[in-house]
């Protein structure tokens, strides 16, 4: 996480200041990470079971957080109560969702995958609508919502019945992007104001969730007899760059530019996916998919527009 520069003193030899890569190419470098991470997730299921991709990803993920808070000295929270609540993240923002994009990604291209989890805001929209009394509908973003999910229905070409639709692996994907905002919602009710800061609350979510793949993994999947390379280092990949490493560098951004303009990433990701899917894959591309993606976006956008005063 970035610091803030500590207004200057006169001195006879003043401290250099701390270099610091521009907040913009930051930006770029995580849009970047999080849209070929569907593509990371394609290539670790060639070789592994998807809840063993999650796993994996969970494992790498959690090193980088636990390397990070060693650095800076932090501690994990303390309380039985803040665990129990950061379990239920951990699940919703964590297992369960890199869970099910898994699972989807073993029968839809990487490319829905990715359009499908720009979905989330949406998602968020209609969830808070009914569960934080304080964010209030508006036309505009009630618009968006409804903008937003015809261009789902673009993408899926519902008027053609969704032909070549796998429909289980599509349902998966969307219900990955529908747990983001469950899991932030409760965050929101149960853990502001904890006093903890951000690196220690998602080093201790990242842990949990972890705890949890190891629990469930040996139920449903035997352990590899073989560890195939290629997939092994996506998989890698995927964890200390798409879980952990971009963590760092978005609490970075939402310290420095603010939530705002933090967030605006969510609309790069679906694009830098199909790009990837596309030109490194070789998926297939209907012209209803990027046509789709872009209403989404923009319903997307919408949703997130807040009344003036």
């Amino acid at each position: 996480m970035s610091t803030v520069t500590a207004p200057r003193t006169q001195s006879p030899a003043p401290a250099r200041p701390r270099a610091r890569l521009d907040w913009r190419l930051r930006f770029g470098a995580l849009s970047l990470i999080w849209g070929f991470s569907f593509l990371l997730i394609k290539v670790g299921t060639e070789g592994y079971a998807p809840f063993q991709v999650t796993l994996g990803r969970l494992v790498f993920g959690t090193a980088v957080l636990a390397a990070a808070m060693a650095v800076k000295r932090e501690r994990l929270p303390r309380g039985a109560r803040v665990w129990g609540h950061m379990a239920i993240a951990a699940f919703f923002l964590n297992a369960l969702p890199f869970s099910l994009f898994a699972y989807s990604e073993l029968t839809i291209p990487s490319t829905l995958a990715g359009i499908c989890n720009a979905t989330s805001p949406l998602w968020g929209m209609a969830l808070s609508m009914v569960a934080l009394s304080e964010d209030r509908p508006t036309r505009v973003r009630v618009a968006g919502l409804g903008l937003g999910f015809l261009g789902v229905l673009t993408v899926l070409g519902a008027w053609q019945g969704f032909h070549g639709l796998d429909a289980t692996g599509t349902a998966m994907a969307l219900l990955a992007s529908l747990s983001y905002p469950v899991g932030w919602i409760h965050v929101r009710r149960t853990l502001a104001g904890t006093g903890n800061s951000h690196l220690s609350m998602t080093g201790a979510q990242l842990l949990l969730a972890t705890a949890q793949l190891a629990v469930v993994t040996p139920l449903f999947t035997p352990f590899p007899d073989h560890f195939p390379v290629v997939p092994l280092l996506a998989v890698a990949a995927l964890g200390a760059l798409g879980t952990g490493l971009a963590v760092l560098i978005q609490y970075g951004l939402v310290a420095e530019v603010g939530p705002t303009t933090a967030q605006m990433v969510t609309y790069f990701i679906p694009v830098i996916a199909t790009a990837a899917g596309v030109a490194i894959l070789g998926e297939s591309l209907r012209w209803t998919t990027p046509v789709g993606a872009v209403v989404v976006l923009a319903g997307a956008a919408l949703t997130q527009v807040r009344p003036r005063g």
